[in-house]
């Protein structure tokens, strides 16, 4: 995995795979009210390619190394739901829409060191290095990660954004392993997984969750299209489209690239009648998701607790039942049990154990004189 923005991923696909994100499901069962979801929720549109070759067009991301600072993260509207930083987010991380855009701001970057994603919503720099974000989630691809039920992401359907993304690095090298992130008008107040939060526009309730999968009939004819489109429209066939946001009818997300050329448009001929539901089965609303126990946060201690400025202090846990973890501020995303953490003050740290069913946290204070 190189370095850099739309940098490619080397065949690399995010979550294991299991996910349901890398899921085949071209002969998984049709949903039996596809018919009327297509034609009643979905419309008489055509597919809608919703990135391009303008840097402006589509969700931009960056891959990080090792190297890469951690900053702080300023949580807003959404900080319940959020993950804490820091986070590995460059000063000049592309934002969706540009840097003056009034949209939804979403800003994407992968660490390559260690295989985590960081995403946030509505995400803008400071002077001092840090961002301001209505919402974050941290996303760990070497797993099967899901966020806790009824919490939000930097998406509204509690997705991560990027492993949905027509990718240009993917589609070059002929193969698309996973699902793809679409929108409609119009959601009900329910989610399927692998979403795991609603965010209704209508109160009917034969309207499509959250997670809803679509998927391109089999029988649809696509040779005539490139090869490049053909790609694209093989993975809409095999792996389908993920319901993620609400947005305009059969917008289909990619990451803006120079690269993209103008057979794009070729795109915009696929109706939604050569599309099917897949099965919605289970269907969760935010009072029926499935129950289970948070994460076991056992010990939480640093090593000294009181040390001089800038002195080495070793944080060192016991957990179990959790997806991932986080330690604020300091360290940010971990998998280990311990850490290292240089404090140049006194300051409380916070583990951060997190599964589908909740959140632990413990803290521990490392005193400097």
């Amino acid at each position: 995995m190189s370095n850099g923005q739309m940098a490619s991923l080397g065949g690399f696909v995010p979550f294991s795979s299991n996910s349901l994100w890398n899921t085949n499901i071209s002969s998984a069962p049709v949903d039996p009210n596809s018919s009327s979801i297509i034609t009643n929720w979905v419309g008489s549109v055509n597919v809608h390619p919703d990135w391009g070759n303008d840097p402006t067009y589509g969700i931009p991301y960056v891959v990080v190394d090792g190297n890469q600072p951690l900053v702080n993260v300023n949580l807003q509207a959404y900080g319940d739901e959020s993950d804490p930083g820091p986070m590995p987010i460059p000063a000049n991380a592309p934002v969706e829409g540009g840097s003056s855009s009034s949209g939804d701001r979403h800003v994407l970057v992968l660490n390559n060191a260690n295989c985590f994603l960081y995403e946030l919503y509505n995400a803008s720099p400071n002077s001092d290095g840090s961002w301001n974000a209505d919402s974050t989630a941290v996303w760990d691809l070497l797993g099967d990660e899901q966020r806790p039920w009824t919490w939000t992401s930097a998406d509204a359907a509690g997705l991560p954004v990027f492993p949905g993304l027509v990718r240009y690095d993917e589609v070059a090298a002929g193969k698309i392993q996973h699902a793809l992130r679409f929108t409609l008008p119009r959601t009900s107040a329910a989610f399927t997984p692998p979403a795991s939060h609603s965010a209704a526009t209508t109160s009917n309730s034969s309207a499509p969750p959250m997670g809803m999968r679509i998927r391109l009939k089999s029988s649809y004819d696509i040779s005539g299209f490139s090869s490049q489109m053909q790609v694209i429209l093989t993975a809409m066939k095999t792996y389908g489209l993920i319901l993620a946001d609400n947005g305009s009818a059969l917008y289909v997300t990619g990451a803006s690239d120079s690269r993209w050329g103008s057979d794009l448009d070729s795109l915009k001929t696929v109706p939604s009648s050569a599309f099917e539901v897949v099965q919605i089965n289970p269907v969760y609303t935010n009072s029926s998701y499935p129950t289970g126990s948070a994460p076991t946060i056992s010990s939480f201690t640093a090593s000294p607790t009181h040390v001089s400025s800038g002195g080495s202090v070793t944080l060192s846990w016991s957990t179990s039942n959790d997806s991932y973890l986080i330690v604020s501020p300091g360290a940010g995303a971990v998998r280990d049990t311990s850490v290292t953490v240089n404090p140049t003050s006194t300051t409380t740290y916070t583990l951060c154990a997190t599964n589908q069913y909740g959140r632990t946290t413990a803290t521990v204070t490392v005193n400097v004189p």
